[in-house]
């Protein structure tokens, strides 16, 4: 089997891996739930090389992520459910269903139409979600402002999210001040939690979600995307602890072998040294 550059290829080399008998033993034992979490991972792996500048990377990185979606495709096909062509006709038909202002009439071109177009269409969407699911004989709880927000994002993407839709109704701080004065009561909780004997593990790691959660909500008044943030302090600390790496073993030492103070001298000559 050669690459190419038509979808169908690649189609029929995730059939063949998924063959009961003679495909890869890995990818046969595989369901949507073994595969979520690299599928969220392909996703952030894409941000990555966007976020690096990195045309080549991102060229790879997208072809991981659409692997996904085909192999999820593929699952759902071998149990009778939507093929790879359903996913495709699904998807074009919601972005024309979305965009009257650009693939609809004259009347539905016109910018009094537009406006506002997306978050109603996106309503008479939910209605007709609802309506499948009864018909299915799925049963549905009382509807909620936050149910489009999926349970399964990111942590702090999702708290963001959830704080945006809460917000529309007027459920939200209206300074950023305040929300850091929220940190500050989340901590002071937490660090009750910590001095407490014994320590509630399941209260402390509520805790913890709370100033997670409230950290957030910082960044979303600041209008910064926390996920970012972090990746820009991981790569932060990544380079910061290599430099210690490097120092250490110029003196023939290294991390396991060194002391706490001495790491940290070196660490305070990093940050001098390197840009934020």
């Amino acid at each position: 089997m050669t690459p190419s550059r038509d979808i169908a290829r690649l189609i029929e080399i995730m059939a063949a891996l998924r063959h009961p008998e003679t495909g890869c033993p890995w990818d046969v034992e595989q369901d949507f739930r073994s595969i979520a979490p690299f599928t969220v991972e392909e996703a952030f792996e894409v941000a990555d090389a966007i976020e690096r500048g990195d045309p080549d990377d991102l060229r790879e990185e997208l072809g991981d992520l659409l692997l996904q979606v085909v192999y999820h495709a593929r699952m759902a096909e071998e149990v009778g459910t939507f093929d790879f062509g359903a996913v495709v006709e699904a998807i074009t038909a919601k972005m024309i269903r979305r965009h009257p202002h650009v693939f609809g009439d004259e009347t539905a071109r016109s910018a009094g139409m537009a406006k506002g177009a997306w978050n109603r269409i996106k309503a008479e969407e939910k209605v007709m979600k609802a309506a499948r699911r009864a018909a299915r004989g799925l049963t549905e709880t009382a509807p909620s402002l936050l149910d489009d927000v999926p349970a399964g994002m990111p942590g702090l993407v999702r708290a963001v999210k959830l704080q945006d839709k809460a917000g529309t109704v007027g459920f939200d701080w209206n300074d950023p001040k305040a929300v850091i004065a929220k940190i500050r009561e989340e901590l002071d909780e937490i660090e009750a939690e910590i001095d407490r004997t014994p320590r509630d593990a399941a209260a402390t790691e509520a805790e913890l979600g709370d100033v997670l959660f409230a950290v957030a909500n910082l960044a979303r008044h600041l209008k910064l995307d926390p996920e970012a943030a972090l990746r820009v302090t991981n790569e932060k600390f990544r380079r910061r602890f290599a430099h210690i790496e490097a120092v250490l073993a110029a003196r023939g030492s290294s991390p396991a072998q060194a002391s706490l103070d001495e790491m940290e001298a070196i660490w305070q000559q990093a940050k001098s040294a390197m840009a934020p």
